[in-house]
C-alpha cells in the first residue's frame, strides 16, 4: 500500500510539472518570435569627434527571416523609429532562402528607409535565395527600396560631422600572412579589405557571419574599428546561466554569440536577430532584438 501511495504521489508531481512546463515552454517560444527587446551598446573611440559633442547613433537589425510579428511589422518599425537613429544597418537574412518572393522583406526595408539611411549587407539566405531562383534580381529589388547595398563595397559618409566608412562583406577575411593562403579568402576579398582599411575614418564592417572575422586570426590582421554581425540568432535556444546553445561554425555553446566583444584589434558586435527560418529547434527563451549603438569619443 505504501509503495502504491508513493507511485500516486510521484505521478501527481510529474503531472503537475508537465502542467507547468508545457505552457511555460509555449510562452518562451511565443515571445521568441513576437516580443521585442531594445538593447543599447555604448562604444567609444577617439575618431568620434565633432564640434557638437553629440553621439552618433545607429540601429542594427538582422535575421528577420520574413517574420512580421503578427502586425505587419508595425511595432518593429515604430520601435526602430523611436530610437531616432542617424542610420540603420540591415545585416542580412531579412528574407528566407525558400521565400516565395522578397515582398515581405522589401516592404520592411522600404519603411526603414523613410526613417534613416539604410545600409544592407547580404546574408546566406539572400545568397541561397538567388541560387534557388537562378537569378540575381534580388540585388535590384534591394536597391529599389532606397537602401544602399554593400557587398565587397564601402561608402564614405559624414554623420554629424564625423567621417565614417561603412562596408559590407559576406566572405571570410582570414589573416593573409597566417596559415591560410590569400587565395582561400575568395575572389577580391583581400583587395577589398586592403582598400577598406586605408582611411582615418571610423570603420564599420557589416559581416553577416561573425565567423568571417573570428576565424583565421582575421581580427589580428585587419584594421577595422567595428564589425557588425548577426547570423547565429543568439544561439537559437538560450539556456539560463549557459547562454546560446548553437552558433553555426562555432559549434555548441559558442564564445561569440551575442553582444559586444573586444577581439584583438577590433570590436565585434553580434545581434541575436529578429526571427528564424526552419531550424531543428525553434527560437526559445530568445526575445527578438533591436540593437542600438551609441558611438562617442
Amino acid at each position: 500500500m505504501k509503495k502504491h501511495k508513493k507511485l500516486k504521489i510521484a505521478a501527481g508531481i510529474l503531472c503537475l510539472l508537465l502542467i507547468i512546463a508545457i505552457p511555460l515552454c509555449y510562452y518562451l517560444i511565443y515571445i521568441s518570435y513576437n516580443h521585442l527587446t531594445v538593447n543599447t551598446y555604448d562604444i567609444k573611440s577617439q575618431k568620434i569627434e565633432n564640434t557638437s559633442g553629440e553621439n552618433l547613433k545607429f540601429v542594427v537589425v538582422g535575421d528577420l527571416h520574413d517574420n512580421t510579428f503578427n502586425d505587419n511589422d508595425d511595432k518593429l518599425v515604430q520601435t526602430i523609429k523611436a530610437q531616432n537613429p542617424d542610420f540603420i544597418i540591415a545585416d542580412g537574412d531579412i528574407l528566407n532562402d525558400d521565400s516565395k518572393n522578397p515582398d515581405i522583406a522589401m516592404s520592411f526595408i522600404k519603411r526603414l528607409v523613410k526613417i534613416a539611411p539604410v545600409y544592407y549587407a547580404l546574408g546566406n539566405h539572400e545568397l541561397e535565395y538567388m541560387q534557388n531562383q537562378k537569378s540575381e534580381d534580388l540585388l535590384d529589388e534591394i536597391k529599389s527600396t532606397g537602401a544602399i547595398l554593400l557587398e565587397q563595397k564601402y561608402k564614405d559618409i559624414k554623420v554629424k560631422g564625423v567621417p565614417v566608412r561603412i562596408g559590407g562583406m559576406y566572405g571570410y577575411a582570414f589573416d593573409p600572412n597566417g596559415t591560410t593562403k590569400r587565395a582561400d579568402m575568395g575572389d577580391g576579398i583581400y583587395d577589398f579589405l586592403k582598400d577598406f582599411e586605408n582611411t582615418s575614418s571610423y570603420k564599420i564592417m557589416m559581416s553577416h557571419r561573425p565567423d568571417s572575422f573570428i576565424f583565421g586570426e582575421a581580427s589580428k590582421a585587419w584594421d577595422i574599428d567595428l564589425v557588425v554581425s548577426s547570423h547565429d540568432h543568439g544561439g537559437q535556444v538560450v539556456f539560463p546561466f549557459l547562454g546560446g546553445f548553437y552558433g553555426g561554425d562555432q559549434g555548441y555553446f559558442p564564445e561569440y554569440i551575442h553582444g559586444l566583444y573586444n577581439k584583438d584589434k577590433m570590436k565585434i558586435l553580434i545581434s541575436s536577430g529578429l526571427g528564424s527560418n526552419k531550424q531543428k529547434l525553434p527560437r526559445f527563451n530568445n526575445v527578438p532584438e533591436v540593437m542600438v549603438v551609441n558611438l562617442s569619443k
